[in-house]
């Protein structure tokens, strides 16, 4: 019966578990995937904002500088920019407006070097060969790559192209790459993040923070290939990152803005670990309240349950007794006749005996003994069929007084061949001044009757069983203590023997219903029955019954 409720409890928290959970899950699971999708796509964006922002800063100087550079050449023509003090009061002018130039220099169409303002000894070197002069012959304003060049340093160059009729000459102008540097790592976002140029060949044009130093090749893929703006996510050698590149307009370098995801998703992580921890103390009460509701579910279907098997059982006990009075009255009726007609013969033979000659006999007093058995057999016969018809009677409780000695006596008498047959002692104590309680005789004595059976099964052979009334003044009430020398309850089960159904006898050696149902009778009487283990060892059960009033 235990499995069943089991299986039962087991069914219904986990049909409620999945009809609360799977919703929490997917209405969890959905709002966190929506928020991760805006607020990654919200990161991305702003990193692209980030990245074509700086690139427009970097084209804004790159225009600064080129706008600067023609403005002085065509300004001036080559025989005033030859003379060494011209070329350095320019110089000077323009460094008190930027601090970005190294140097500048009069290059003419020959490559030869006239006129230089600078810290470098660069006066007279011919660039005919550089690759930045060649490009700017050809069209005009040239913005090179970061290079060594003669001074071993990483720079890159601005040149502009001035015509003057036939003949034309270049003013170029160094870039100081580390203030330059400055302007490209405005654009790093967070401790982990970093920014940095390349040129066409993948080749750093500026120092990378965590990745390498100016003219060596970058860790990221090369994106020679593609224009305007493109988002990433790559796995470099420090981990994922975020990368954000776009191209620059006046010279082709390419701007890389790398992200570190677990700072900036760091809201998203937090925000999972708050969902996650919500979601675990929603699935805690979920479960809890469930489990609660379940237990307070089945433990009314068990108490609904023993309720009517007790009713059961007690109509059950109804019709049996019934029909066991029938069968007793009719038992009462077919030999308390021939017991009264055995009685009046025997009477009849006792007045002949009181004649002289028959006590003359020398059998006279074997025929008084006889007579005497017969008529003392004849009066224990009626007394069985007496009780009998007393047990077996069955009907609503009565209110009546009833002596719990005598009727503790009169219960152990069904027991003593059961008793003596198995080698068990009974030990009575009756108290005294228990006085008479008012209640129903017949169903206290069926309880008696069952509690007593219940002790000579558990004790087996060859055991003792204390019987003892006692009369509490305070509470007002009688008990009945049965103990056994068996081997006790186990504490286990010991809440459970008056559940319905529960037996712990062998299959077939008892249904369960005994216990229950004197539970049952008892609390209709009004008193109750109590079990425990004795410390010497086996169980003790009480049975206590208010002494009521007649009058009550």
């Amino acid at each position: 019966m235990d499995k069943d409720y089991s299986l039962l409890r087991l069914k219904l928290i986990a049909v409620t578990l999945g009809f609360s959970l799977i919703p929490l899950f997917l209405v969890g699971t959905s709002l966190y995937v929506q928020f991760d999708r805006a607020y990654s796509a919200r990161v991305k964006e702003t990193l692209r904002t980030v990245a074509e922002d700086r690139r427009h800063a970097l084209d804004l100087f790159f225009d600064e500088r080129i706008s600067q550079l023609t403005t002085l050449a065509y300004t001036h023509t080559l025989d005033e920019l030859v003379r060494s003090s011209v070329l350095q009061d320019l110089f000077e002018l323009i460094q008190r407006r930027s601090k970005y130039y190294v140097d500048l220099g009069v290059i003419d169409q020959n490559g030869d070097h006239l006129a230089y303002a600078g810290p470098y000894p660069l006066l007279g070197v011919n660039y005919r060969e550089a690759p930045w002069f060649q490009s700017v012959m050809q069209r005009g304003v040239h913005i090179s790559d970061v290079f060594l060049g003669v001074r071993k340093v990483p720079h890159f160059v601005i040149a502009v192209l001035r015509w003057e009729g036939a003949r034309c000459w270049v003013l170029r102008a160094t870039i100081n790459t580390d203030l330059f540097e400055s302007m490209v790592r405005a654009a790093q976002v967070g401790k982990g993040g970093e920014a940095y140029l390349v040129n066409e060949k993948n080749i750093l044009q500026t120092a990378s923070r965590f990745h390498g130093q100016v003219l060596t090749e970058a860790p990221t893929p090369n994106l020679a290939r593609f224009r305007g703006t493109r988002l990433l996510d790559e796995e470099l050698p420090r981990g994922r990152m975020l990368m954000a590149a776009t191209w620059l307009r006046n010279v082709p370098w390419m701007l890389v803005v790398l992200e570190d995801p677990r700072e900036e998703l760091l809201p998203i992580l937090e925000t999972r670990s708050l969902a996650l921890g919500l979601m675990v103390l929603s699935i805690c009460a979920v479960v809890g309240g469930t489990v609660f509701v379940v237990r307070l579910v089945i433990a009314q279907l068990v108490e609904s349950d023993r309720q009517k098997a007790a009713l059961d059982a007690n109509l059950l006990q109804t019709s049996k007794m019934a029909a066991l009075g029938r069968l007793a009255a009719g038992i009462a009726h077919e030999i308390n006749n021939p017991l009264a007609v055995i009685q009046e013969k025997a009477g009849w033979i006792h007045d002949l005996l009181e004649e002289e000659d028959v006590q003359a006999s020398e059998n006279f007093r074997e025929f008084a003994e006889a007579v005497g058995k017969i008529e003392q057999h004849v009066d224990r016969a009626r007394k069985v069929t007496h009780r009998l018809l007393g047990f077996a009677r069955r009907m609503e409780p009565v209110r009546q007084p009833v002596d719990v000695n005598r009727l503790v006596e009169e219960t152990l008498q069904f027991l003593e061949n059961e008793a003596l047959h198995r080698n068990i002692r009974i030990h009575v104590e009756r108290d005294p001044s228990a006085p008479e309680v008012v209640s129903d005789g017949a169903q206290l004595q069926q309880v008696l009757l069952n509690i007593l059976n219940n002790a000579i099964d558990a004790v087996g052979r060859d055991g003792q069983v204390w019987v003892t009334t006692q009369f509490d003044p305070a509470a007002r009430e009688v008990r009945v203590q049965v103990a056994d020398s068996g081997p006790g309850i186990p504490s286990e089960i010991l809440g459970k023997i008056f559940d319905p159904f529960f037996t712990t006898k062998k299959l077939g050696s008892g249904t369960g219903l005994g216990l229950s149902i004197c539970h049952s009778i008892l609390t209709n009487l009004g008193g109750r029955i109590e079990a425990a283990n004795r410390a010497e060892g086996g169980a003790v059960f009480t049975v206590s019954v208010p002494v009521n009033d007649l009058r009550a």
